[in-house]
């Protein structure tokens, strides 16, 4: 090439959330300034909006807050109880989703996923799923995904994602590893902008599963805070790190506990999130790696960065045609400018 010559410009992937609540709409601001990716498909529980020249992140958000549902948006909305299949078929040109959506009950990601599978669309798709037994409930459709020339990326949020790389990386200076443990902090100005998620939270309390957590009521979710001053301790939380981190081959799912506490009446962590890797080197010695992040970055930006990180990097491998399913532990996310 002569030095009067510059390279192609690629155009940008198109990209689509689905799921419109607290971490959906972080997701459409997190893209908005990205000259990599185009938002293009938005779905939520009512309607969906597609354009393929872009979405607005603050109409969208304005629409969904007034009205229930991007699906009212005076162009590019269409109101729909079948949203993600009548979006599939309006647009198959769409690169790769990030699936934003509650997984309440614990089967709903893996049904999706099947959605996915029979609707013949082809692309990448990436979750920021929490609970061990919904990503092994994906796993069971690691074949059917990569027949199906999908590119799956699981647990790739913040924990499991950005802690479950860190501590895939902070492994490798150890001949063993002993533990793995995983500790975080979340601070919300209220609970109502992440509703989905506080009730996956709650699920994880001592005397709550998924089911009872589902079938609460918000004021019910409103009692409980008022009990608590607002604050979730979370311990021994079954979270996917364990399946991710053993399926990786780096250490036993026994040997990975995670817990945090989540205060949802303030937007400052109550603590630092963190993650401690414990193992013994070549050597003989006994050490620890710990890889702590900013205080000052949110939930939304330690889950939505990494979550399209990852769909970078699935992209990649899906046009080299390397489909399937992969964990945040397998693969390294690629920076999205």
């Amino acid at each position: 090439m002569s030095a009067n010559q510059s390279p192609a410009v690629k155009a940008p992937l198109r990209v689509g959330v689905l799921g419109f609540g607290g971490l959906g709409q972080a997701a459409s601001r997190v893209l908005a300034p990205k000259g990599e990716m185009r938002w293009v498909a938005v779905a939520d529980r009512h309607g969906y909006a597609y354009d393929r020249n872009g979405l607005d992140a603050d109409r969208c958000i304005a629409t969904y807050v007034d009205r229930g549902s991007v699906g009212h948006l005076d162009t590019h909305g269409v109101l729909s109880d079948e949203s993600i299949g009548d979006l599939l078929d309006r647009a198959p040109d769409v690169d790769g989703y990030f699936l934003a959506l509650p997984n309440l009950p614990n089967t709903f990601m893996a049904s999706v996923a099947r959605q996915f599978i029979e609707s013949g669309w082809k692309g990448v798709l990436v979750d920021a799923l929490k609970r061990t037994s919904a990503v092994e409930q994906l796993l069971d459709l690691q074949n059917e995904l990569q027949e199906a020339g999908i590119t799956y990326m699981s647990g790739c949020g913040a924990t499991p994602g950005l802690l479950t790389a860190a501590a895939a990386l902070a492994a490798q200076s150890y001949a063993e590893i002993h533990r793995v443990e995983i500790t975080f902090g979340v601070g919300i100005a209220n609970w109502e902008s992440y509703r989905a998620t506080i009730r996956e939270d709650i699920a994880h309390m001592p005397g709550y599963d998924v089911d009872k957590a589902r079938a609460m009521t918000d004021a019910e979710v409103e009692a409980l805070l008022d009990r608590t001053n607002g604050i979730l301790k979370l311990e021994n939380m079954e979270h996917a790190d364990d399946i991710m981190l053993e399926r990786a081959g780096i250490v036993s799912r026994d040997r990975v506990t995670v817990g945090g506490i989540v205060d949802t009446r303030n937007p400052k962590k109550p603590l630092s999130t963190n993650v401690r890797v414990t193992g013994r080197t070549f050597e003989g010695k006994m050490s620890s790696h710990t890889f702590t992040l900013g205080d000052e970055t949110s939930m939304a930006a330690n889950v939505c960065g990494p979550a399209f990180g990852y769909l970078k990097a699935g992209i990649a491998l899906h046009r080299r045609g390397i489909h399937g399913l992969f964990t945040a532990a397998e693969v390294m996310p690629q920076f999205v400018r």
